[in-house]
């Protein structure tokens, strides 16, 4: 059998606990219709002070496909 290509989606988030669920959905629904290849997802917490990185987390924990990266503090896009 051949092995899947990986796709890694990186995506930053800073104080994004509003929009999180709905992106979450709507990239795991667009990438579930292709079955030429595997993905991940890494968030990268940019020091969210909301629930921002909580929430990631419990996707983490339900989802074996999410993973992420949290910084201590906001450090922008540089």
């Amino acid at each position: 059998m051949k092995k899947k290509k990986l796709l890694s989606v990186i995506v930053s988030c800073y104080n994004e606990e509003k929009a999180l669920p709905f992106f979450y959905e709507e990239v795991c629904r667009v990438l579930n219709t292709t079955n030429q290849l595997d993905y991940e997802l890494i968030f990268v917490d940019d020091g969210s002070v909301d629930n921002t990185l909580n929430i990631i987390k419990a996707y983490s924990k339900l989802d074996k496909k999410v993973k992420f990266i949290s910084f201590s503090r906001n450090f922008g896009k540089e």
